[in-house]
């Protein structure tokens, strides 16, 4: 996993490689933006908006299993809205109490490494399942990679914005 903020170089014509090294990048841009932050600090919003950097962090967890295992997959995932207030996939985002930001950091890796088995067990051609996340016409694993790295992105655009109100830290 690099833990550089430097933009991966990796310039391979592999394109589930390229897709692995972003997912890494910004699963580690995630956790660097959290480092440091108190526990107070991780549960406060400073947006208008008022998601916490520790709900953001349980939303990333939730997207990228809702799209690779629940949704390529078809695997039955236990509460795969668990992110949002009351399960609704339509509700704020939470966090249960008592789970920590080291809890949910694991958990945002362990996700990691299931998305890199399932990038190299699939062709980016092959559809979703039907039965999990999807009922009729699934998106290629290749859709799927491009939307969960704009997630990761925009999210850690997010987390930009609420560290450098918090204390004036800017960067990736």
């Amino acid at each position: 996993m690099p833990l550089s903020a430097v933009e991966p170089r990796r310039d391979s014509p592999d394109p589930k490689a390229q897709f692995v090294a972003y997912l890494d990048y910004y699963r580690a841009a995630v956790e660097r933006k959290l480092d440091g932050l108190t526990e107070a600090e991780l549960r406060t919003s400073r947006l208008p908006s008022g998601w916490t950097p520790l709900e953001l962090l349980i939303h990333l967890v939730h997207m990228e299993r809702r799209w690779f295992v629940w949704g390529f997959l078809g695997e039955r995932v236990d509460e795969p809205w668990g992110d949002h207030a009351g399960g609704a996939s339509d509700g704020p985002w939470r966090v249960p109490d008592g789970v920590t930001r080291d809890e949910l950091v694991a958990a945002l890796h362990a996700g990691g490494e299931r998305t890199r088995l399932v990038l190299a067990e699939h062709d980016l051609a092959a559809r979703g399942a039907v039965g999990g996340r999807f009922d009729d016409d699934p998106p290629t694993l290749s859709w799927i990679c491009f939307h969960v790295l704009q997630e990761y992105a925009r999210h850690a655009g997010h987390l930009d914005v609420s560290r450098e109100l918090h204390d004036g830290a800017t960067g990736e």
